[in-house]
């Protein structure tokens, strides 16, 4: 059977499908059953991005810890600054270079637990020149991308599950991990004081088109109407 593979992001899966797009479970992929199938030649699948991105160091923050985006950065994330269609080939990318496997607790994902593969972003900041640059993408479980934003963890009531979960992978004690969150939200303190310039060279030299992000001075408006949508969530 003839296969035609499809970029779909998540928030069209379901158009697509009713448009006749079918789900590859092994490939966690969707594709046209046969050729001819006009009305999905938009998700038509791109060149796939290479599973070393320019400069990316896979190494660079290895491990769970609490990492808080400064303030003055919040909801412009490289999901947030790239079209879907390129959002889908880095997420199909980096689950794929990760065996479908959380990089750092190594479990698959559980549909029946509600914890599913994402990606998080590791970044690299320089004070001398304030910019937050990018530097690894990493696949992560729900349980570790949770407990990573911490702060966003106690937005939604579920700071103890996030704690517990910190504590189980790392080995921490209860002292330790209080102390680690502690310093965490020092640093990010310290941060949130400055503006930051993203720096995304690491995505526009692997061919990912970029949609500029919000100017520092909307930044605080954009965060406030998010974090607003996860009090609600």
């Amino acid at each position: 059977m003839t296969r035609i593979w499809l970029d779909v992001p998540f928030a069209e899966k379901d158009e697509a499908k009713s448009l006749g797009a079918r789900w590859d479970p092994a490939e966690k992929r969707w594709y046209a059953p046969r050729t001819g199938m006009t009305d999905l030649e938009r998700w038509a699948a791109l060149p796939d991005v290479p599973d070393l991105l320019p400069g990316e160091d896979r190494a660079f923050g290895a491990g769970l810890f609490v990492d808080l985006v400064p303030s003055s950065c919040w909801f412009t994330n490289v999901r947030s600054c790239v079209a879907r269609r390129d959002w889908e080939r880095l997420r199909r990318m980096i689950t794929g270079r990760a065996g479908q496997r959380c990089e750092i607790c190594g479990n698959r994902e559980d549909r029946g637990s509600r914890r599913w593969l994402e990606a998080h972003e590791r970044w690299a900041y320089d004070d001398r020149t304030r910019t937050q640059a990018l530097r690894r993408l990493i696949c992560l479980c729900t349980d570790c991308h949770t407990t990573t934003h911490f702060g966003l963890a106690q937005l939604r009531g579920v700071g103890d599950r996030a704690m517990a979960h910190l504590r189980q992978v790392t080995g921490m004690s209860t002292a330790d991990a209080e102390a680690h969150v502690e310093a965490a939200f020092e640093l990010w303190h310290r941060r949130s004081a400055v503006t930051w310039t993203l720096d995304l060279t690491m995505l526009t030299s692997a061919g990912i088109a970029l949609n500029p992000p919000p100017d520092a001075d909307q930044r605080p408006a954009v965060a406030e109407e998010n974090l607003r949508q996860q009090r609600e969530f």
